[in-house]
Protein backbone atom coordinates (compact mmCIF):
# COMPACT_ATOMS: atom_id res chain seq x y z
CA UNK A 1 0.00 0.00 0.00
CA UNK A 2 1.47 3.35 -1.28
CA UNK A 3 2.07 6.05 1.71
CA UNK A 4 0.99 9.17 0.69
CA UNK A 5 2.79 10.58 3.67
CA UNK A 6 6.45 9.51 2.48
CA UNK A 7 5.23 10.21 -1.52
CA UNK A 8 5.45 13.85 -0.48
CA UNK A 9 8.50 13.56 2.20
CA UNK A 10 6.58 14.28 5.09
CA UNK A 11 5.69 13.41 8.75
CA UNK A 12 2.26 12.12 9.35
CA UNK A 13 2.17 15.09 11.73
CA UNK A 14 2.27 17.55 8.58
CA UNK A 15 0.74 20.60 8.97
CA UNK A 16 -1.70 21.94 5.72
CA UNK A 17 1.02 24.28 5.32
CA UNK A 18 3.83 22.17 4.81
CA UNK A 19 1.57 19.70 2.82
CA UNK A 20 0.96 22.31 0.27
CA UNK A 21 4.55 23.31 0.54
CA UNK A 22 5.39 20.17 -0.47
CA UNK A 23 3.23 19.29 -3.08
CA UNK A 24 4.16 22.61 -5.35
CA UNK A 25 8.03 21.64 -4.78
CA UNK A 26 7.42 18.00 -5.89
CA UNK A 27 4.56 18.68 -8.68
CA UNK A 28 6.73 21.39 -10.40
CA UNK A 29 9.81 19.14 -10.46
CA UNK A 30 7.76 16.01 -11.67
CA UNK A 31 5.28 17.78 -14.20
CA UNK A 32 5.46 15.81 -17.69
CA UNK A 33 5.63 18.92 -19.48
CA UNK A 34 8.80 19.78 -17.91
CA UNK A 35 10.04 16.65 -18.54
CA UNK A 36 9.15 15.19 -15.30
CA UNK A 37 8.15 11.26 -14.57
CA UNK A 38 4.55 11.31 -15.58
CA UNK A 39 3.90 8.51 -12.94
CA UNK A 40 5.60 10.13 -10.13
CA UNK A 41 3.06 13.27 -10.82
CA UNK A 42 0.31 11.27 -10.66
CA UNK A 43 0.87 9.74 -7.61
CA UNK A 44 2.16 13.50 -5.88
CA UNK A 45 -1.22 14.62 -7.27
CA UNK A 46 -3.03 11.48 -5.66
CA UNK A 47 -1.56 11.82 -2.47
CA UNK A 48 -1.87 15.59 -2.21
CA UNK A 49 -5.42 15.74 -3.09
CA UNK A 50 -6.09 12.89 -0.11
CA UNK A 51 -4.18 14.96 2.38
CA UNK A 52 -4.97 18.15 1.71
CA UNK A 53 -8.76 17.60 2.10
CA UNK A 54 -9.43 17.26 6.06
CA UNK A 55 -12.12 14.34 5.53
CA UNK A 56 -10.26 12.43 3.01
CA UNK A 57 -7.14 12.51 5.53
CA UNK A 58 -8.55 11.40 8.52
CA UNK A 59 -10.27 8.55 6.45
CA UNK A 60 -7.08 7.56 5.08
CA UNK A 61 -5.18 7.55 9.03
CA UNK A 62 -8.17 5.52 9.94
CA UNK A 63 -8.29 3.12 7.30
CA UNK A 64 -5.46 3.58 4.65
CA UNK A 65 -6.06 4.01 1.06
CA UNK A 66 -9.36 2.87 0.60
CA UNK A 67 -10.19 0.01 -2.67
CA UNK A 68 -6.36 -0.79 -3.13
CA UNK A 69 -6.45 -2.44 -6.39
CA UNK A 70 -4.33 -5.56 -4.69
CA UNK A 71 -6.70 -5.99 -2.16
CA UNK A 72 -8.64 -9.33 -0.84
CA UNK A 73 -12.18 -9.07 -2.46
CA UNK A 74 -13.29 -10.95 0.96
CA UNK A 75 -12.33 -7.56 2.56
CA UNK A 76 -14.78 -5.10 1.06
CA UNK A 77 -12.54 -4.36 -1.66
CA UNK A 78 -9.96 -3.49 0.29
CA UNK A 79 -11.40 -1.55 2.79
CA UNK A 80 -11.13 -2.49 6.59
CA UNK A 81 -14.82 -3.03 7.50
CA UNK A 82 -13.77 -3.37 11.21
CA UNK A 83 -14.46 -0.08 11.68
CA UNK A 84 -18.12 -0.15 11.69
CA UNK A 85 -19.85 0.42 14.84
CA UNK A 86 -19.21 -1.88 17.33
CA UNK A 87 -15.01 -1.32 15.40
CA UNK A 88 -14.30 2.12 17.85
CA UNK A 89 -15.52 3.78 14.67
CA UNK A 90 -19.04 4.94 13.76
CA UNK A 91 -19.06 5.07 9.91
CA UNK A 92 -22.14 6.04 8.44
CA UNK A 93 -24.03 5.83 5.17
CA UNK A 94 -23.40 9.37 3.89
CA UNK A 95 -19.64 8.50 4.14
CA UNK A 96 -20.17 5.67 2.44
CA UNK A 97 -21.65 7.25 -0.36
CA UNK A 98 -18.78 9.62 -0.57
CA UNK A 99 -16.35 7.32 -1.24
CA UNK A 100 -18.64 5.64 -4.07
CA UNK A 101 -19.24 8.41 -5.17
CA UNK A 102 -15.65 9.64 -5.71
CA UNK A 103 -14.91 6.34 -7.40
CA UNK A 104 -17.22 6.09 -10.21
CA UNK A 105 -17.72 9.97 -10.95
CA UNK A 106 -21.38 10.39 -9.22
CA UNK A 107 -21.27 13.09 -6.75
CA UNK A 108 -18.70 14.70 -8.08
CA UNK A 109 -19.83 17.10 -10.02
CA UNK A 110 -22.29 18.23 -7.30
CA UNK A 111 -19.46 18.38 -4.74
CA UNK A 112 -17.15 20.94 -7.35
CA UNK A 113 -20.40 22.98 -8.44
CA UNK A 114 -20.42 25.00 -5.75
CA UNK A 115 -16.08 25.26 -5.34
CA UNK A 116 -16.11 28.72 -5.87
CA UNK A 117 -18.96 29.66 -3.38
CA UNK A 118 -18.56 30.97 0.11
CA UNK A 119 -19.59 29.77 3.39
CA UNK A 120 -23.08 29.96 5.06
CA UNK A 121 -23.56 31.42 7.96
CA UNK A 122 -25.87 30.58 10.74
CA UNK A 123 -26.96 32.66 13.54
CA UNK A 124 -29.55 33.13 16.03
CA UNK A 125 -31.62 36.56 16.97
CA UNK A 126 -33.97 37.16 19.69
CA UNK A 127 -37.12 39.00 18.93
CA UNK A 128 -40.07 40.23 21.33
CA UNK A 129 -43.33 39.43 20.73
CA UNK A 130 -44.31 42.91 20.00
CA UNK A 131 -42.13 42.88 16.80
CA UNK A 132 -43.93 40.30 15.35
CA UNK A 133 -46.86 43.19 14.18
CA UNK A 134 -44.81 44.91 11.81
CA UNK A 135 -41.98 44.36 9.28
CA UNK A 136 -38.52 44.67 10.88
CA UNK A 137 -35.54 46.11 9.64
CA UNK A 138 -32.42 45.34 12.04
CA UNK A 139 -28.36 45.75 11.32
CA UNK A 140 -26.36 42.73 12.37
CA UNK A 141 -22.89 43.10 12.57
CA UNK A 142 -20.88 39.89 11.43
CA UNK A 143 -17.51 38.56 11.69
CA UNK A 144 -17.12 36.92 8.49
CA UNK A 145 -14.79 37.00 5.50
CA UNK A 146 -15.38 39.82 3.53
CA UNK A 147 -13.61 41.06 0.10
CA UNK A 148 -10.04 41.96 -0.21
CA UNK A 149 -10.16 45.23 -0.10
CA UNK A 150 -6.54 45.97 -2.01
CA UNK A 151 -6.95 43.20 -4.94
CA UNK A 152 -11.15 43.47 -5.31
CA UNK A 153 -11.66 39.65 -4.57
CA UNK A 154 -8.89 38.46 -7.29
CA UNK A 155 -6.09 37.41 -5.20
CA UNK A 156 -3.80 39.42 -7.74
CA UNK A 157 -1.41 42.22 -6.53
CA UNK A 158 -3.18 45.10 -7.87
CA UNK A 159 -0.59 45.94 -11.54
CA UNK A 160 -0.19 42.12 -11.38
CA UNK A 161 -1.54 39.61 -13.76
CA UNK A 162 -2.68 36.38 -14.02
CA UNK A 163 -1.58 33.53 -15.48
CA UNK A 164 -2.79 29.70 -16.34
CA UNK A 165 -2.35 27.10 -13.92
CA UNK A 166 0.10 25.02 -13.99
CA UNK A 167 -1.03 21.51 -12.25
CA UNK A 168 -4.58 21.76 -14.51
CA UNK A 169 -3.56 23.76 -17.56
CA UNK A 170 -6.17 26.02 -16.79
CA UNK A 171 -9.24 23.05 -16.75
CA UNK A 172 -9.65 23.89 -13.38
CA UNK A 173 -10.08 20.14 -12.72
CA UNK A 174 -7.41 17.56 -12.45
CA UNK A 175 -8.29 13.53 -12.98
CA UNK A 176 -7.55 11.25 -10.47
CA UNK A 177 -7.46 7.09 -11.72
CA UNK A 178 -8.66 5.03 -8.87
CA UNK A 179 -8.08 1.11 -9.27
CA UNK A 180 -10.32 -1.76 -7.76
CA UNK A 181 -11.31 -5.14 -8.32
CA UNK A 182 -13.94 -4.35 -10.71
CA UNK A 183 -11.22 -2.26 -13.03
CA UNK A 184 -9.82 1.08 -13.31
CA UNK A 185 -12.00 3.84 -13.04
CA UNK A 186 -11.10 7.96 -13.91
CA UNK A 187 -12.43 10.57 -11.60
CA UNK A 188 -12.59 14.15 -11.83
CA UNK A 189 -12.00 16.73 -9.32
CA UNK A 190 -11.11 20.23 -8.10
CA UNK A 191 -7.79 21.46 -8.98
CA UNK A 192 -6.27 21.58 -5.55
CA UNK A 193 -3.72 24.44 -6.78
CA UNK A 194 -5.92 27.01 -8.17
CA UNK A 195 -9.52 26.00 -6.56
CA UNK A 196 -10.84 25.50 -9.87
CA UNK A 197 -10.45 28.83 -11.21
CA UNK A 198 -7.96 27.59 -14.08
CA UNK A 199 -5.69 30.62 -13.18
CA UNK A 200 -3.16 31.52 -10.49
CA UNK A 201 -1.79 35.11 -10.09
CA UNK A 202 1.71 36.00 -10.76
CA UNK A 203 1.99 37.60 -7.62
CA UNK A 204 0.18 36.61 -4.95
CA UNK A 205 -2.01 40.40 -3.18
CA UNK A 206 0.14 41.47 -0.07
CA UNK A 207 -3.07 41.33 1.81
CA UNK A 208 -4.91 38.20 1.46
CA UNK A 209 -2.10 35.90 0.23
CA UNK A 210 -3.91 35.14 -2.82
CA UNK A 211 -7.57 34.39 -1.48
CA UNK A 212 -9.56 37.02 -2.65
CA UNK A 213 -11.11 37.49 1.13
CA UNK A 214 -10.01 38.49 4.35
CA UNK A 215 -11.26 38.26 7.96
CA UNK A 216 -13.30 41.14 9.21
CA UNK A 217 -16.53 42.61 10.12
CA UNK A 218 -19.50 43.58 8.21
CA UNK A 219 -22.67 45.37 9.05
CA UNK A 220 -25.84 43.53 7.35
CA UNK A 221 -29.23 44.77 6.81
CA UNK A 222 -32.10 42.55 6.83
CA UNK A 223 -35.70 42.94 7.25
CA UNK A 224 -37.60 40.55 9.19
CA UNK A 225 -41.07 40.21 8.23
CA UNK A 226 -43.96 40.13 10.11
CA UNK A 227 -45.37 36.97 11.40
CA UNK A 228 -42.46 35.22 12.15
CA UNK A 229 -42.13 32.26 14.83
CA UNK A 230 -39.89 30.32 17.13
CA UNK A 231 -37.74 28.63 15.09
CA UNK A 232 -38.31 29.86 11.71
CA UNK A 233 -35.31 30.33 9.82
CA UNK A 234 -35.06 33.12 7.03
CA UNK A 235 -32.14 33.20 4.31
CA UNK A 236 -30.55 36.17 2.91
CA UNK A 237 -28.78 35.45 -0.41
CA UNK A 238 -25.01 36.18 -0.50
CA UNK A 239 -25.15 37.53 3.41
CA UNK A 240 -22.86 34.91 3.90
CA UNK A 241 -18.51 34.60 3.55
CA UNK A 242 -16.91 36.02 0.41
CA UNK A 243 -15.66 33.24 -1.63
CA UNK A 244 -12.36 32.83 -2.99
CA UNK A 245 -11.25 34.73 -5.99
CA UNK A 246 -14.46 36.65 -6.47
CA UNK A 247 -16.92 33.68 -6.24
CA UNK A 248 -20.21 33.30 -5.42
CA UNK A 249 -20.45 34.85 -1.53
CA UNK A 250 -22.37 32.36 0.64
CA UNK A 251 -26.12 33.07 2.73
CA UNK A 252 -27.16 34.37 5.80
CA UNK A 253 -29.40 32.08 7.77
CA UNK A 254 -31.40 33.65 10.67
CA UNK A 255 -33.12 31.50 12.85
CA UNK A 256 -35.73 33.20 14.96
CA UNK A 257 -36.70 32.94 18.67
CA UNK A 258 -39.45 34.85 19.67
CA UNK A 259 -39.25 35.65 23.68
CA UNK A 260 -42.65 34.89 25.95
CA UNK A 261 -44.48 37.68 26.95
CA UNK A 262 -45.73 38.29 30.50
CA UNK A 263 -49.48 38.95 29.46
CA UNK A 264 -49.90 37.35 26.05
CA UNK A 265 -49.96 33.48 24.85
CA UNK A 266 -49.42 33.46 21.04
CA UNK A 267 -51.09 30.46 19.46
CA UNK A 268 -50.30 30.74 15.96
CA UNK A 269 -51.76 33.94 14.65
CA UNK A 270 -54.01 33.99 17.84
CA UNK A 271 -53.09 35.54 21.04
CA UNK A 272 -54.47 34.56 24.68
CA UNK A 273 -54.85 36.72 27.92
CA UNK A 274 -56.68 36.28 30.98
CA UNK A 275 -58.68 39.17 32.55
CA UNK A 276 -60.14 39.96 35.90
CA UNK A 277 -62.88 41.39 36.57
CA UNK A 278 -65.19 41.83 40.32
CA UNK A 279 -67.65 39.90 40.90
CA UNK A 280 -70.20 42.64 40.88
CA UNK A 281 -69.22 43.11 37.35
CA UNK A 282 -70.08 39.54 36.10
CA UNK A 283 -73.47 39.68 37.62
CA UNK A 284 -74.66 43.37 36.56
CA UNK A 285 -72.47 43.75 33.43
CA UNK A 286 -70.75 46.18 32.30
CA UNK A 287 -67.05 47.28 30.49
CA UNK A 288 -63.54 46.10 30.73
CA UNK A 289 -60.98 48.03 29.48
CA UNK A 290 -58.28 45.14 27.94
CA UNK A 291 -54.86 45.34 26.96
CA UNK A 292 -53.66 44.95 23.70
CA UNK A 293 -50.07 44.17 22.30
CA UNK A 294 -49.92 47.30 20.54
CA UNK A 295 -50.09 50.73 22.81
CA UNK A 296 -53.73 51.38 23.80
CA UNK A 297 -56.20 49.48 25.15
CA UNK A 298 -60.08 48.11 23.83
CA UNK A 299 -63.03 48.42 26.15
CA UNK A 300 -64.95 44.65 25.91
CA UNK A 301 -68.21 44.82 27.11
CA UNK A 302 -69.48 42.58 29.80
CA UNK A 303 -72.96 41.26 29.93
CA UNK A 304 -74.62 40.40 32.72
CA UNK A 305 -74.14 37.10 33.90
CA UNK A 306 -70.80 36.48 32.96
CA UNK A 307 -69.34 33.39 34.62
CA UNK A 308 -65.48 32.61 35.07
CA UNK A 309 -64.08 31.03 32.48
CA UNK A 310 -65.57 32.48 29.46
CA UNK A 311 -63.81 33.44 26.43
CA UNK A 312 -64.44 36.76 24.04
CA UNK A 313 -63.28 36.71 21.00
CA UNK A 314 -61.60 39.78 19.68
CA UNK A 315 -61.74 39.33 15.62
CA UNK A 316 -58.31 40.77 14.41
CA UNK A 317 -56.28 42.13 17.16
CA UNK A 318 -53.87 39.01 17.55
CA UNK A 319 -50.92 38.82 15.20
CA UNK A 320 -50.24 39.57 11.72
CA UNK A 321 -50.13 36.69 9.15
CA UNK A 322 -47.19 35.70 8.20
CA UNK A 323 -46.53 36.71 4.52
CA UNK A 324 -49.65 38.81 4.67
CA UNK A 325 -49.81 42.82 4.89
CA UNK A 326 -53.40 43.00 6.03
CA UNK A 327 -54.48 39.97 7.90
CA UNK A 328 -54.32 39.15 11.53
CA UNK A 329 -55.36 36.37 14.26
CA UNK A 330 -57.72 37.48 16.75
CA UNK A 331 -57.25 38.23 20.40
CA UNK A 332 -58.92 35.75 22.61
CA UNK A 333 -59.96 37.08 26.23
CA UNK A 334 -60.55 34.41 29.59
CA UNK A 335 -62.58 36.15 31.91
CA UNK A 336 -61.73 35.38 35.61
CA UNK A 337 -63.57 36.49 38.64
CA UNK A 338 -61.77 38.58 41.11
CA UNK A 339 -62.34 37.48 44.59
CA UNK A 340 -60.78 40.18 47.02
CA UNK A 341 -58.81 38.68 49.64
CA UNK A 342 -59.60 41.72 52.27
CA UNK A 343 -62.96 43.97 52.38
CA UNK A 344 -64.14 46.79 54.57
CA UNK A 345 -66.75 46.75 56.81
CA UNK A 346 -69.28 48.55 54.55
CA UNK A 347 -68.72 45.64 51.91
CA UNK A 348 -68.78 43.01 54.01
CA UNK A 349 -72.46 44.18 55.03
CA UNK A 350 -73.32 44.26 51.91
CA UNK A 351 -71.92 40.78 51.08
CA UNK A 352 -74.10 39.56 54.14
CA UNK A 353 -77.40 41.11 52.72
CA UNK A 354 -76.61 39.71 49.36
CA UNK A 355 -76.26 36.32 51.34
CA UNK A 356 -79.41 36.69 52.87
CA UNK A 357 -80.81 37.01 49.16
CA UNK A 358 -79.26 33.89 48.02
CA UNK A 359 -76.85 35.38 46.10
Amino acid sequence: MKDYYQILGLQKSASQDEIKKAYRTLAHKYHPDKGGDEKKFKEINEAYQTLSNQEKRQQYDTFGRTFEGGADPSQGFGFDFSGFRGGGFDFGFEDIGDIFGEMFGFGSQRKSKDAKRGEDIEIDMELPLEAVLKNQEKEIILSKYVSCSRCKGSGAEPGTKTKECFTCRGAGRVQKIIKTPLGSFTSQSVCPECGGEGYVPEKPCNVCKGEGRIKGEETVKVEIPAGVDTNQTLKFAGKGDAARKQGRPGNLYLRIFVKLHPVFERKGDDLYLSQEIPFSKAVLGGEAEIETLEKGSIILEIPAGTESEKVFRISGKGLTRFGSFNKRGDLYVKIKIRTPKKVSKRQKDLLGELDKEGL
